[in-house]
């Protein structure tokens, strides 16, 4: 077993074609306490993880020991390929993943950390990855902030080809009712907090 990332949340290591993610003990938090938590969400991302069909397959869980066993998804991450290719391409790419979150959201399942480097491309099909901030919601101020938060993490990763990128996977998206929020609601505040910083 080799370790391949260890992050604020969990050790991830990889065993031949399984990726195992393992929740990291906080010693800030009362272990009890600490327990519970780590449970829940260990509970929690296998749930989302079943619901989906773009998503690595979970092969199993282990609650108490809060360790989830999964496919490896051995793919290029979209983070490191997006602004390297044609821009048909990448239509066809980001139109892809407006469609599967807006799948995703149709669920009810709300990702949390929607960035570049949570989504793999393998064989023409794109998986996202790491649901680790993610939870169930039907809100749809939920759902658009997703979205925001998507857009902050492309504006900051593929500035150059920012604009075409993101249009597509709204193109993709395709949930007129969430667009409207995220436009009227979300991205307001987000342009009057920003106006009020500059005071």
């Amino acid at each position: 077993m080799k370790i391949i990332q260890i992050g604020a949340e969990a050790v991830l290591s990889r065993e031949k074609n399984k990726l195992i993610k393992n929740r990291i003990k906080k010693s800030y938090r009362i272990e009890e306490i600490d327990n519970k938590i780590r449970k829940f969400r260990t509970k929690r991302e296998t749930k989302i993880l079943s619901k989906l069909d773009f998503v690595p397959k979970v092969l199993n869980t282990d609650e108490k020991n809060t360790t989830i066993e999964m496919e490896f998804i051995n793919g290029d991450l979209i983070r490191n390929i997006l602004d390297n290719i044609t821009n048909e391409k990448r239509k066809e790419i980001c139109k892809k993943i407006g469609k599967q979150i807006n799948e995703m959201h149709q669920k009810g399942i709300i990702h949390g950390d929607l960035t570049t480097s949570n989504m793999i491309l393998k064989n023409n099909k794109i998986f996202f990855i790491d649901f680790g901030l993610g939870f169930f919601s039907t809100r749809i101020e939920d759902k658009a902030t997703d979205l925001r938060l998507l857009r902050q993490a492309l504006e900051s990763k593929h500035y150059k080809c920012f604009d075409k990128v993101y249009k597509y996977i709204l193109e993709g998206y395709q949930n007129q009712e969430v667009l409207d929020w995220l436009k009227n609601k979300v991205e307001k505040r987000g342009r009057y907090k920003r106006k009020k910083n500059e005071i």
